[in-house]
């Protein structure tokens, strides 16, 4: 593709990347990659993917941008509060880089819909909040054969890990099911301090990047954990393949994808 005299300016400082360069910058612009959830990490995902030229960007969620979520969310302003997130990020998007093709999709993301959501992205980044989604979103790229990023933050506290398929564990190979909801601590309930999805949503973004041009190690067989307070990061080598797991094993028992009620 022949760059515009603006692209090439705007894309300059990945040009000159050698493991980028005009190449790698062609299929960033040439990729899909779909963002589940455009709050606290899906903020810093969406918009260093924009900027970095990813030529279409998916974003759903089904919420609506309120005060309590500008600590953190940072893609959304003031004067958005009470519009739909999807609508507030890709206005965000297009102030940002009018070369992104931006496709909203206003709606829960549901076992009835996500195959069709993520059939035609190249790669999937998971900035939901909750272990459902989390567990449904594993399950459904493994079926799909798509790569994902996943993340989780609380606290001061992160983690990440992508799946690419067949190349390391699924989610659900470490995890395996979600754990009871009476035990589970949510960010409204205990916090989050706004830098953290700052922190591991762009290294969602930059797993992304990495993947669609080529280049570099990506986080599969490796867990990565970020504590604030301590500023330490931990990556942690995970088991190569996990024969009896449920959905990605020699003998998958999760066949068919359901909600968690």
């Amino acid at each position: 593709m022949a760059f515009t005299k603006e692209q090439l300016e705007r894309y300059s400082r990945h040009i000159v990347l050698k493991e980028i360069g005009v190449e790698g910058q062609e299929k960033l612009l040439h990729a899909k990659v779909f963002v589940i959830g455009a709050g606290g990490l899906g903020s810093p995902v969406i918009m260093y993917l924009a900027a970095a030229g990813v030529g279409t960007i998916g974003i759903a969620d089904a919420d609506a941008v309120d005060l309590s979520n500008l600590q953190r969310q940072i893609i959304h302003t003031t004067r958005d509060a009470g519009i739909p997130k999807v609508q507030s990020a890709k206005e965000t998007i297009a102030a940002m880089n009018p070369d992104i093709m931006v496709k909203t999709y206003s709606t829960f993301v549901t076992s009835e819909n996500i195959m069709e959501l993520i059939q035609d992205y190249d790669f999937i980044i998971d900035a939901t909040d909750n272990f459902s989604a989390k567990f449904l979103i594993n399950d459904a790229c493994v079926m799909a054969k798509k790569p994902f990023c996943h993340a989780g933050i609380i606290r001061f506290q992160g983690q990440l890990m992508t799946y690419v398929p067949g190349e390391g564990p699924c989610y659900r190979c470490i995890f395996r099911n979600p754990p009871p909801k009476e035990v589970v601590l949510t960010g409204k309930q205990v916090g989050v301090v706004g830098a953290i999805p700052g922190v591991i949503g762009s290294l969602q973004a930059m797993e992304a990047i990495k993947y669609l041009v080529g280049v570099g190690d990506l986080l599969t067989g490796y867990l990565l954990t970020y504590d604030g307070l301590k500023m330490e990061f931990r990556k942690v080598k995970l088991p190569h393949h996990i024969e009896n797991c449920p959905v990605c094993g020699e003998h998958p028992t999760i066949t068919k994808l359901v909600d968690d009620k």
